[in-house]
């Protein structure tokens, strides 16, 4: 008989029995009990830390333990064997915050503010007139005179009460029809969905006419009740919003981090854990649960009934899509990286696993290649970009940092691997922008001490993707940090020590932090943050120049994305982020994936335009790209090795660092 081990997880609360010699990250999957894991298990990132308070576990050793906090009881969940009943403990560290989602963009942390996109900049042209509406018809009872079927009734009652002909209807609506005509005495409410007609070979479509089609009837008359759901399918947070589609109005908006984060942070470890025995069956699943949890609370908070809801739309990347449908990805990150399709056909939500009526068919948006998604598709159709002449660079900041640029008249598109420095991984002390994550730094000029701001106005116990370019830029005008991202040990401060990766910078003592441990910034962390700013500078220089143009020649740039909400612009164009453009060219546009999504949802020419748009891009592989290497080395500096390309932070910097110099001079005086 297979021996049971008991496990408790604390602050959870949360227990449950697992095999002996069970991994302890697949067993706080399995609770329910997140814990940090940005490579999904691999053993490469150092962020599952736990404590084991009871109990014995089997461990392999890691680098991303010292000795004292081994003795302390930490451990690598990911490199956990079960060999007793356990109590183990989540650190702060190791949590996740979902606070933070409801969170809005102010104060401190947002810096120099970033002009929101006014109306007139978004997409135009468009009417509100839904793919799907609503019919009430009353109709005659039938009689020895009238006797026709009752879906020819139906019908001609449509015909001659709203003018709509040669309507088509989905089948289970007639295996239904005859009680529910009868129990509504004739009086009913069609839902008509205008379908397309078109065949489709691959990604190839051909077009026809659009031809209305019954895909739900009820009793009485429920044209008021009309909603629809859209989602943006992030890889680290699922956005959702319900629509009323009778009046064309946001009713309520949820959101919650992705259940996959627990099995990889990145595309590239889900598509890897989808390789494996029943992997691709449970991130779908996951996805799902995430997806459904979103739908319960925005059907609670706007009290709406779900049998009411009748449309859905998710935009998300390539791998997002092909994981929320069940379709292997496996191809999306090998070359010649080819995704299974581009164009995927609306599927029953009910199929997939979504809590939603049986006659509720999920549209996703289509991609444009490996690494270009539908939800880039979303956003180029929400901001507009491709009908205004405009000559428009549209970037959304992450992991895998997708950029467009164009106008009305052609979109050119690439992907660039930037690593996951944006969102606090790869750094020592690295975390998701939550509640105790360092998000900006001011370096008195007097006594060089610095103050740290956190999220939530916490004590500290990390750095968020944000932070690390706020701090690094801030250390870079306090003379403490070189160009080429070394730390100037001449500079006079006892914060900048020999540390256990080399050289690093002290943010707060142990005493002023949530772990109880000192909080560094270390030159590692300093160059993954440089490697990960070049990967996109290098991608906006390659695409820009590769259709014959120049940065200077962009007349706007929009940021897309939650992590773009809250950059500091004058900071990232400090470090080279961002191209050192006037500030009145820059836009933010947050979440524009789930802008794209609602506005097909209001509008049925709009689903055509998405369409369109996905065929207009061209998308670029830099991967490839002998350019895109030359210009990823040049970016490997701080702001770039060539300081002509950055002329206003260039001279910013000599004010900075002479004022600096002074200071220094008279106290050394």
């Amino acid at each position: 008989m297979e021996r049971k081990r008991k496990i408790q997880f604390i602050p959870d609360n949360v227990s449950i029995d697992v095999a002996d010699c069970e991994n302890l990250l697949r067993a706080a999957i399995a609770a329910g009990v997140h814990i940090n894991s940005s490579c999904g298990g691999e053993g490469v990132c150092g962020k599952c830390r736990v404590i084991i308070s009871q109990g014995t576990v089997a461990c392999e050793p890691s680098h991303f333990l010292d000795r004292e906090e081994l003795e302390r009881g930490y451990r690598l969940a990911c490199q956990c064997e079960v060999r007793s009943d356990l109590v183990v403990e989540i650190p702060v560290e190791s949590r996740l915050d979902r606070g933070f989602l409801a969170r809005k963009r102010e104060g401190m942390a947002a810096g120099l503010v970033l002009a929101p996109l006014d109306t007139e900049t978004l997409a135009t042209g468009w009417q509100f007139n839904p793919a799907l509406i609503k019919r009430y018809v009353e109709l005659p009872q039938p009689t020895l005179q009238d006797n026709i079927s009752d879906l020819s009734r139906l019908l001609r009652g449509i015909k001659q009460q709203h003018g709509m002909d040669s309507i088509s209807v989905d089948f289970p609506v007639i295996r239904n029809l005859p009680h529910l005509l009868r129990e509504a005495h004739c009086k009913v409410t069609s839902t008509i969905a205008m379908t397309r007609m078109e065949s489709r070979l691959g990604d190839y479509q051909f077009r026809g006419t659009r031809r209305p089609k019954i895909i739900c009837l009820e009793a009485g008359d429920t044209t008021k009740e009309h909603y629809s759901v859209v989602m943006d399918i992030g890889t680290t947070t699922v956005w959702g919003q319900l629509l009323d589609l009778s009046k064309g109005e946001v009713l309520a908006e949820a959101s919650e981090y992705n259940g996959q984060i627990g099995y990889g942070e990145d595309v590239i470890s889900r598509i890897v854990y989808s390789q494996k025995p029943g992997g691709l069956e449970k991130l779908q699943q996951v996805v799902v649960e995430t997806m459904n949890g979103i739908i319960d609370e925005l059907i609670k908070n706007s009290g709406t009934n779900r049998q009411r809801i009748s449309h859905m739309t998710a935009a998300g990347n390539t791998t997002m899509t092909h994981l929320l449908l069940r379709v292997d990805p496996k191809y999306v990150r090998e070359a010649p990286y080819c995704p299974a399709a581009n164009f995927f056909p609306p599927v029953r939500a009910m199929s997939l696993g979504l809590h939603l009526p049986a006659h509720v068919f999920l549209y996703t948006f289509p991609c444009v290649a490996s690494y270009v998604g539908g939800d880039i598709v979303s956003g180029i159709l929400g901001s507009g970009v491709y009908q205004r002449p405009e000559l428009t660079l549209y970037i959304d900041i992450g992991t895998n940092g997708e950029i467009v640029i164009g106008n009305n008249e052609w979109l050119t598109t690439a992907a660039c691997s930037a690593g996951p420095a944006f969102e606090g991984g790869g750094l020592r002390h690295g975390m998701r922008a939550t509640t105790g994550a360092i998000e900006e730094l001011h370096i008195d000029p007097q006594t060089l001490e610095p103050r740290v701001w956190t999220i939530g106005k916490e004590k500290p116990k990390g750095i968020c993707g944000s932070g690390i370019i706020n701090i690094v830029a801030e250390l870079l005008e306090a003379c403490i940090l070189q160009p080429n991202g070394k730390f100037d040990t001449e500079a006079p401060t006892r914060r900048i020590r020999e540390g256990s990766d080399g050289m690093e910078y002290l943010l707060a003592g142990a005493g002023e932090t949530q772990t109880g441990e000192d909080l560094v910034v270390t030159e590692v962390d300093i160059d993954n943050l440089m490697r990960a700013k070049a990967a996109m500078y290098a991608g906006y220089k390659t695409l820009v120049e590769g259709v014959g143009l120049s940065l200077e020649a962009v007349e706007r740039i929009i940021i897309a994305g939650a992590f773009g909400s809250y950059i500091n612009l004058e900071k990232a164009i400090t470090i080279g982020l961002l191209p050192d453009l006037p500030l009145n060219r820059f836009r933010f546009i947050g979440n524009g994936s789930l802008l794209g999504a609602r506005l097909i949802s209001f509008s049925n020419e709009m689903l055509d335009d998405g369409e369109r748009i996905s065929r207009m891009m061209t998308n670029f592989e830099l991967s490839e790209n002998t350019e895109f290497m030359n210009q990823y080395m040049a970016a490997l500096f701080l702001p770039h090795t060539d300081v002509g390309q950055f002329p206003t932070v260039g001279e910013r910097l000599d004010c900075i660092h002479k004022d600096w110099k002074t200071i220094r001079a008279e106290k050394t005086a």
